[in-house]
């Protein structure tokens, strides 16, 4: 248990770093890292479904670096569900999957400022499931992950207002 939530914390400083990011391309490749992450962690806890959603949100990630597309967002919508459904052993194993469905949706089809509206979304998802799981650092990730992703909401609005002015 001590290995699982040391990996916890480990994604909580991943998390923090992803979504400091103001460029899609970092935000991305960090989040490969930290889905890796996550993935043990959560197997460690015995989130089996939380398991599954993480790596199958690192596989989907690393292919956002390259492309941007509604099929591949719905191949990874059809994936996560086809391979989570069967896992559901409790009403909060839903909540892994639907946040690795959003974070499908949004990695495939946003960007800049929708982008970050949808994770945080996904982020609700994830922070419901980490406390259900007993999750210390990822609960303090998802928590930390809502106010950093709204901060850099508000930076990137302050950035366009300024160009658009």
């Amino acid at each position: 248990m001590l290995i699982a939530q040391i990996l916890g914390l480990l994604s909580f400083a991943l998390g923090i770093a992803c979504f400091y990011q103001q460029q899609d391309l970092r935000l991305k490749q960090l989040m490969v890292l930290l889905n890796i992450n996550n993935a043990i962690h959560f197997f460690l806890l015995g989130g089996i479904t939380a398991c599954l959603s993480s790596l199958i949100s690192a596989l989907r990630n690393a292919l956002a670096i390259k492309f941007h597309s509604a099929w591949l967002a719905a191949l990874f919508i059809a994936i996560t569900l086809a391979l989570g459904v069967p896992l559901i052993t409790h009403p909060a194993d839903w909540l892994p999957l639907v946040g690795g469905c959003i974070g499908s949706y949004a990695v495939f089809c946003c960007t800049g400022i929708k982008l970050r509206v949808v994770f945080l979304l996904g982020a609700l998802c994830w922070l419901l499931n980490n406390i259900w799981l007993g999750s210390i650092g990822g609960s303090l990730l998802e928590a930390m992950l809502l106010i950093t992703n709204m901060r850099t909401i508000y930076l990137l609005r302050n950035q366009a207002a300024l160009v658009n002015t």
